[in-house]
């Protein structure tokens, strides 16, 4: 039975959306690169493949209007337009990646295809400054024919023919002054230069440049002797002169060609690992097809969805080892003496040892570089300080640190929001760094590495600094907070006034920046991952914003807990340690009940007056309670819970909304004999204390 023609459509249509998404990426890198190097001929030729395969694919896909403006496009990313505007290409290239990206998301959505007249003018221009300077070209050609101005790779294959042995003519055929159509005389001497051996080049390529052209030339590989050639090159009334030189072997310079590159380049690969091979000292010669074997690089692409179904599969057998775990301490409990005891446990460390490394294998596969997240961002500050009128660099390192897809994407929002911020606010104007002994050119550093079970992603800059006393002065001008209230803060609670919902300290609202939403859906969006952000400032020096995110969302290592009866969850790279403590310890400040820990003063949390939380159990008469010092970012809290269970992977179940309307919790787990453990949202929990009462007690 045949696949339907809709399904595999829809199916080729999904493959080159992906694809393009990659290839608009690298257009725009490309575009960046034009700018640094307007004249780089290796960019371009790069650029032209890209839309050359953004034409193609689009027309298979049926997309024609973003075929043609492809297609456009091609016709300026040429030598000549090149010569004539290499300054004004970078602008047509990224403004290119522009309208691609707004009409594939139109294309995806089903939409109406946006209108690109800025582009179709642009390209426009290029193209009639073009045929000017076509023009005058041809005029002069007809004064001085004979140039043989070949590209690079012209000038590659007729090395690689006369390296061969083959014989290679240069000829410059001059049309009949009286000839009136140029176009079907160009297509005549075509016709008998191909009939004379093979066309490595021509100019002008088409019967359409030929329109106005004086002197064709071509370089023609041929068995025939010049004289021939001549006599077969001057047709009647066609073809007033002919010029032939022949190339020599001394005229091409020495190269490699791209069989040799690839051999030499393979046996390189085959040496290293024949010599990484202990025992194994005999030379080995790689075989003529092996060469692009190992080039290659094997990639395979499957949907994320096909990944997360296995990692929810292996989720599930990570439970069932629980089970399997608690029924064997059952058994031991009563069949200690039994021989069969041993093999079940033997059988029981085999399994938990091969699920542990298929555990770490499905997590792996999740794992990409944030290269992937980091490669958007030059395209994005040299925009925004172009529209603010600064001169910004973008440094980035630790590209390799791996970090789940999913939380690679979800941080692509608040990142994009940090670096903006860094552009228009953090970065000054190169008068207001030179006046305060500065480069003018402002720097912005993105850095990702990893700590312990966490990746850490830093946005850096070299600017002026926050002011505490603008933060203070704006939060209570937007009635976040009281006046009193905003003395009281610390320094670290000021700066965490921006994240605030409406904060903004931009004098007016532009494109960039105003409106005091992009750093409250930063905090939004970690607060979403089970995340932290931390943000420091010195003025003058400038700010480091901290993002903490978990390596993957999948599983966790947790501490379980009892309060009121009821099974919880806590991260264990939240907890800082454990006490215990008598109710004599606890004190009240400011309403709220707090430890001294080692000249450090803690507010003590319970879960019961933080949520609606009912107790199953009747409470038990206790002399001490457990504390659990819970730390998030600079920050630190007691929780304050009746039993410690002990640790545990988990693997992390996403709760509905109707079923746990507290944002207290962020998720949840079943254990081996079925129990329901709820984890609890430590950043949820903070931003309830401190809407609470001011965080005086918090250290």
């Amino acid at each position: 039975m045949s696949r339907p023609s809709d399904d595999r459509n829809s199916e080729l249509r999904a493959l080159f959306f992906e694809t393009a998404a990659e290839l608009l990426q690298s257009l725009n890198e490309a575009g960046l690169e034009l700018e640094a190097r307007p004249a780089g001929e290796e960019v371009i030729r790069r650029v032209r493949r890209i839309v050359h395969t953004l034409k193609g694919d689009s027309a298979a896909c049926g997309l024609h209007k973003l075929s043609e403006l492809a297609h456009e496009l091609e016709d300026v990313l040429t030598p000549q337009v090149t010569a004539l505007h290499g300054a004004d290409l970078p602008e047509v290239v990224l403004a290119a990646a522009d309208s691609f990206g707004a009409m594939l998301a139109a294309y995806q959505k089903s939409a109406k295809v946006p209108a690109v007249n800025e582009l179709h003018g642009m390209i426009r221009r290029l193209l009639e400054t073009r045929e000017t300077a076509a023009n005058a070209a041809a005029s002069d050609a007809a004064k001085a024919p004979g140039q043989f101005a070949w590209t690079e790779y012209e000038q590659l294959m007729i090395s690689e023919a006369v390296h061969r042995g083959d014989s290679v003519y240069n000829l410059a055929l001059h049309i009949d002054p009286n000839s009136l159509m140029r176009a079907a005389a160009f297509q005549l001497i075509r016709n008998v230069l191909h009939g004379s051996g093979t066309v490595i080049a021509l100019r002008p390529e088409d019967n359409v440049a030929a329109a106005n052209i004086e002197v064709v030339e071509a370089a023609l590989g041929s068995a025939q002797s010049e004289e021939k050639l001549f006599h077969r090159c001057r047709i009647p009334s066609i073809v007033s002169e002919v010029r032939i030189e022949k190339v020599a072997a001394s005229q091409m310079p020495e190269h490699e060609l791209l069989g040799d590159l690839l051999e030499e380049q393979a046996a390189k690969v085959v040496a290293s690992s024949v010599e990484g091979i202990e025992g194994d000292r005999t030379p080995k010669s790689p075989s003529p097809g092996s060469a692009a074997v190992a080039v290659a690089e094997s990639t395979l692409r499957v949907d994320a969805a096909r990944i997360d179904a296995v990692m929810n599969l292996v989720g599930e057998l990570i439970i069932g080892r629980s089970m399997l775990h608690r029924t064997l301490t059952e058994f031991d409990k009563q069949h200690a003496r039994d021989p069969v005891r041993g093999k079940l446990a033997e059988a029981m460390a085999f399994q938990a040892r091969i699920l542990d490394e298929l555990h770490k294998c499905v997590l792996k596969i999740r794992m990409v570089p944030v290269e992937q997240l980091f490669r958007r961002f030059p395209r994005i500050v040299r925009d925004v300080a172009k529209q603010c009128g600064k001169d910004v660099a973008l440094e980035i390192s630790g590209q390799t640190t791996d970090l789940d897809k999913g939380i690679l994407d979800a941080l692509a929002e608040p990142l994009m929001h940090l670096v903006r911020n860094a552009v228009d606010h953090g970065v000054g104007s190169p008068e207001e760094r030179l006046a305060a002994g500065k480069p003018a050119r402002g720097t912005i550093y993105l850095n990702a590495y990893h700590q312990g079970t966490q990746v850490v992603i830093e946005v850096r800059d070299d600017g002026r600094g926050i002011d505490l006393a603008v933060i203070r002065a704006r939060a209570v001008e937007k009635g976040i907070i009281k006046a009193e209230e905003a003395q009281r803060l610390n320094e670290q609670d000021v700066l965490n006034l921006i994240f605030e919902s409406g904060f903004s300290t931009a004098k007016e609202v532009t494109e960039v920046s105003g409106r005091g939403i992009g750093m409250d859906v930063v905090r939004t969006v970690m607060d979403r991952l089970k995340g932290t952000i931390h943000v420091s400032s010195q003025k003058g020096r400038g700010t480091t914003f901290q993002l903490r995110v978990p390596l993957t969302l999948a599983s966790i290592q947790t501490l379980l807990f009892r309060v009121g009866g009821r099974l919880f969850a806590v991260p264990l790279s939240s907890v800082v340690e454990i006490t215990r403590i008598t109710d004599q310890e606890i004190h009240k400040v400011d309403q709220r009940e707090v430890l001294r820990l080692r000249e450090q003063v803690l507010t003590l949390v319970r879960l019961n007056h933080l949520s609606r939380l009912r107790s199953i159990d009747p409470p038990a008469a206790k002399k001490r309670s457990f504390v659990i010092v819970i730390g998030a970012a600079e920050k630190r809290f007691g929780l304050v819970v009746d039993s410690l269970v002990g640790e545990e992977e988990l693997v992390i179940k996403a709760l509905p909304g109707e079923i746990v309307s507290s944002d207290l919790v962020s998720g949840a787990s079943i254990l081996g004999d079925g129990t329901v453990v709820l984890i609890l949202n430590v950043p949820a929990i903070l931003s309830r204390l401190s809407r609470a009462t001011p965080l005086g007690a918090i250290a």
